[in-house]
């Protein structure tokens, strides 16, 4: 028995037993050498102390990707955890059985998101899989640290996960990075985390400590002008026999402020035309109402009506919504030559127009529909009439730059039945 040393390993000849040599300066470290050469540091100890306890080695790692002292020192932890009567190996042996954040992701999707409304949910399972998954994927969710979430929202942030792939025939897969993306990525597992903690799966949340990257505010709306581009791009889209639900749906975005899927999912049931406002039993943050200025009037009153859905913008079999806006929203921007522009921008526009036109920010709230508490609790106490002359102020001018028809007696909404 001998000090090991790089050399006296390099030294050993590999033959056709498998070999050990060990270390006379840490008792139960040494090298094994398997016949196909492999040399591989260990650390044998017995568990459960004393001559009647079990025999047990530890591998320490591959000799080559450690180095002798390296190895060494990890063996001094490893017969040090034994002297305190721990068994590392078996311990080792549990975490290989551990389940990885692949598998923690998937019992999260089966039991942990049924707060979420299913598209919420589906969307923040797919944010998982492409940004989480190809980063962190194999990890033993104990062996997660903060170093790791970080790297991973690095990587997100620089776009690494992004990618743009085709998976049928009519089906792409589109993910985008970005700091937006990596904020929305570190929460997500955060979620996930949380949910484990929970479960008593692991101790600490790894993504409690992460500092993430401030949130990019939305600050881009539309002036009147860039608004007169738009209102002309869609009329004359319109013109070009476009499918009037898409033009629609875009008009009711500019004159509601609602959000995208708020539109077009809407149903005849969600519009009470004698109040002038919009009754949204499932919106984002719940049942949600909105006043309705004339011009979002105007265009629901000219809608015929399909006696066979629910929906104020059917699909073809009528079943479910129509969501062929995409398409020809990337049309209509193109055409103004507005790149960057979201339905979301709209969103904004109607806040900031309700806001420089004097609205206090109890009122836009309401006009947006907002989740605060206090505006949600002002809104629920005023009159419909001061809503829906508020929304008439903020959307009148808009209205205008999109050459919209004047408003029409709403008296009958939803009514008209297809011929």
């Amino acid at each position: 028995m001998a000090r090991l040393t790089k050399k006296a390993i390099d030294a050993l000849p590999v033959t056709d037993r498998e070999q050990f040599l060990w270390d006379s300066e840490v008792p139960g470290f040494g090298l094994r050498v398997r016949p196909g050469g492999s040399r591989t540091f260990i650390a044998q100890y017995r568990a459960g102390g004393g001559r009647r306890g079990t025999n047990r080695r530890f591998t320490v790692g591959r000799y080559g990707a450690l180095t002798v002292e390296e190895a060494r020192a990890q063996a001094r932890q490893v017969l040090l955890a034994a002297a305190l009567g721990e068994d590392p190996s078996a311990d080792k042996a549990s975490k290989r059985r551990e389940m990885t954040i692949v598998d923690l992701i998937a019992l999260y999707g089966a039991e942990g998101t049924e707060h979420l409304k299913e598209r919420n949910r589906r969307w923040m399972l797919a944010r998982l899989q492409h940004h989480i998954v190809p980063s962190l994927g194999r990890k033993k969710i104990t062996d997660v640290r903060v170093s790791d979430v970080e790297q991973m929202m690095r990587e997100v942030k620089a776009g690494k996960t992004a990618k743009d792939e085709k998976t049928g025939p009519r089906a792409r897969v589109i993910v985008r990075g970005g700091a937006g993306a990596a904020t929305k990525a570190v929460r997500d597992l955060s979620a996930v985390f949380t949910f484990a903690v929970r479960r008593e799966l692991v101790l600490v949340n790894p993504c409690a400590a992460v500092k993430k990257p401030a949130d990019a505010k939305r600050k881009r709306f539309l002036t009147l002008e860039e608004l007169m581009r738009f209102g002309k791009a869609l009329n004359d889209i319109e013109a070009e026999e476009a499918n009037p639900k898409a033009t629609n749906i875009i008009r009711l975005l500019v004159f509601t402020g609602c959000r995208r899927d708020e539109v077009a999912s809407l149903r005849w049931a969600d519009i009470d035309a004698d109040r002038g406002v919009l009754r949204l039993t499932d919106s984002k943050t719940g049942f949600s109402v909105r006043p309705l200025a004339s011009p979002a009037l105007a265009v629901l009153v000219r809608i015929v009506r399909d006696p066979a859905s629910l929906y104020v913008f059917p699909s073809e079999d009528g079943r479910t919504f129509y969501q062929g806006t995409k398409r020809f929203w990337a049309q209509v921007i193109k055409r103004a030559n507005l790149p960057g522009v979201t339905p979301h921008t709209l969103r904004h526009t109607i806040g900031s127009a309700a806001v420089s036109t004097g609205e206090t920010l109890a009122m836009t709230g309401a006009l947006l529909g907002h989740a605060d508490a206090r505006s949600t609790s002002i809104y629920a106490h005023m009159q419909q009439d001061p809503a829906r002359r508020a929304a008439d102020r903020v959307v009148g001018p808009i209205a205008t730059a999109l050459g919209a028809q004047s408003p029409v007696d709403v008296i009958g909404l939803g009514k008209r039945k297809a011929g």
